[in-house]
């Protein structure tokens, strides 16, 4: 992008700086620190010049939005045609308790809604398993049943309303009781939008939430895939996410880097299936993390979109443009948010948007600034989601697509970050790939060694957080906080005595019984869960078919 004269003349230009105003300042006033790093632990220099973009090939790296490589956004217009997705993340107690939520969410602006499901249901567990106990309704939505689906939903047209579900292992169970309301309300299924996360590779590398050996849950997977891109065509089948790996402690590039690792071995799942690559990726979806280091998000956001496009294009030989868009719902850092000085989180979350809002994503939850106290409040979620409305109305950042691109430092990041990410691929794919990757436990360890860095960085105070190891104070106990109560629990036993004696038995145990048989063929198994939900299956009567037909998952410790 630079003649080589040009760069000559910087470099000179450099030189002098550093040697004249740079030294000058720095014996009188020593920087604060010795090396600067990003979050991640990129280290960052004092400034950057077009020297360290002089191989940026504009066409080749940059382009337009909205085509090939996507690096500047997906959509050719981005924000100036509409926002991204305002969907907050809901769900506690029970289904009418969530239900009110979803309805004052989408009084206040919101434009899609996000389920949180409490943890037995994520575990394929009812609510009165024995291993359920303490937890109903504690960190998510109980749902056993399609009873409990239909009062989730009660009054919104899904149809008129697209809803994101973290499922994975029984991904396909709570998706088959949400086609089946939508059919009671008379939505065409071809009609109904949406996103179920359906990614159990990150639950053995990071989150827990597994059910069945990796090779039946990806089975499973791809069935849920391939029904929809036949019968639900507006449905993103697959959220293949980063956040959780972020969470754990990731880098970002490794964050990107494990994630887009999980999408190859999912597209080539697929294509394995007899799927041809364009019938099914462009519905492919993602999902990532935002932390508080604004440039370092972009330079992820944007390094991730050029690299999913590449391999699209040259290793799976996708032809539709839309198979190798990068497409992605974002979440604020819940693992940033302090217990201490809670305020601070507005604060945290508005920058994280920002960064969202740069970085070019097409959905975002931000967290509410006592979700490290509890469950979110009314007031905390309403402040939430207004700070996605603020910076998508008043910042400025929505007004001309990717502003920073031509920035010497985001390109700069950007370049590493991706250039990082190839390595762990390359890394990945000598190993044999993801799921061997994740067996010998390459993953884990690379995450495990950078949340040991970053903590010990922390606790050296090597890195300033703010509220815990600098700008400290002592407060008062928290006041006001959402409590579940824990009757909740006993609730939904008795509810789920009662429907179980009420339903038809006869019909509810052959529904169970021929999927417990195609279960053990090559048949797609979605269409008979749709049945075994719809004769009053509960969510863990489902999955323990699949305990019984695939076994349970115990992982390998790794040292």
């Amino acid at each position: 992008m630079f003649d080589e004269k040009v760069l000559q003349k910087i470099q000179a230009g450099k030189e002098k700086w550093d040697q004249g105003p740079v030294a000058k300042t720095l014996s009188k006033n020593p920087e604060s620190k010795a090396a600067f790093t990003t979050i991640s632990g990129a280290p960052v220099e004092r400034l950057y010049t077009p020297l360290d973009v002089q191989a940026l090939d504009y066409d080749r790296d940059l382009g337009y939005p909205g085509v090939f490589p996507f690096t500047r956004g997906v959509q050719p217009t981005m924000y100036r045609g509409r926002y991204w997705t305002m969907r907050q993340y809901a769900g506690f107690g029970n289904a009418k308790e969530t239900n009110a939520r979803y309805r004052y969410l989408l009084q206040q602006g919101q434009t899609g809604l996000s389920v949180a499901f409490h943890l037995p249901t994520q575990a394929g567990y009812d609510s009165d398993h024995p291993l359920s106990m303490g937890e109903v309704g504690k960190v998510g939505v109980a749902i056993d049943h399609i009873d409990d689906m239909r009062a989730l939903f009660n009054g919104i047209p899904l149809d008129k309303v697209t809803t994101s579900m973290t499922m994975n292992a029984p991904a396909g169970v709570l998706l088959s009781m949400y086609l089946a309301i939508a059919e009671e309300q008379g939505a065409s299924w071809d009609k109904v939008g949406g996103t179920v996360q359906n990614d159990v590779l990150k639950e053995i590398i990071c989150r827990g939430q597994y059910i069945y050996p990796p090779k039946q849950t990806m089975r499973l997977t791809v069935d849920l895939i391939e029904f929809c891109q036949k019968k639900v065509p507006r449905w993103n089948t697959i959220s293949i996410s980063g956040y959780h790996i972020r969470e754990s402690g990731s880098t970002a590039a490794q964050e990107m880097a494990f994630t887009l690792a999980d999408g190859i071995a999912y597209t080539q799942a697929c294509i394995d299936r007899g799927m041809d690559v364009d019938s099914f990726a462009p519905r492919l979806s993602f999902f990532f993390n935002a932390f508080t280091n604004v440039l370092e998000e972009v330079a992820k956001f944007r390094a991730g979109r050029r690299y999913w496009a590449k391999v699209m294009k040259d290793r799976f030989k996708a032809k539709d443009p839309r198979s190798m868009m990068l497409r992605y719902h974002v979440q604020t850092g819940g693992v940033t948010l302090t217990a201490q000085q809670p305020l601070n989180n507005i604060v945290r979350v508005a920058l994280q948007t920002y960064a969202t809002a740069l970085g070019g994503g097409q959905s975002l939850h931000t967290n509410s600034y006592d979700e490290a106290l509890c469950l979110p409040t009314q007031q905390a979620v309403t402040v939430a989601l207004r700070t996605q409305q603020i910076i998508a109305e008043e910042s400025g950042a929505t007004d001309t697509c990717d502003p920073l691109a031509g920035c010497y430092y985001v390109e700069n990041m950007t370049n590493k970050i991706e250039a990082e990410i190839d390595d762990y691929i390359k890394k990945i794919d000598a190993m044999g790939g993801t799921l061997t990757a994740i067996e010998q436990g390459y993953i884990q360890k690379e995450i495990q060694n950078s949340s040991y860095r970053f903590q010990k960085e922390i606790e050296n105070n090597e890195r300033v957080y703010v509220g815990i190891n600098k700008y400290t104070m002592e407060e008062p106990p928290p006041t006001g906080l959402l409590k579940i109560d824990m009757s909740v629990g006993e609730q939904k036993t008795a509810e789920l005595k009662e429907f179980r004696a009420k339903r038809d038995q006869a019909k509810w145990k052959a529904a169970l019984d021929k999927l417990a048989q195609v279960s053990q063929t090559n048949e797609n198994v979605i269409p008979y869960v749709i049945e075994a939900v719809k004769a009053k299956a509960t969510v863990g009567e489902v999955c323990d078919v699949w305990r019984k037909v695939y076994g349970e998952y115990r992982p390998k410790e790794f040292v």
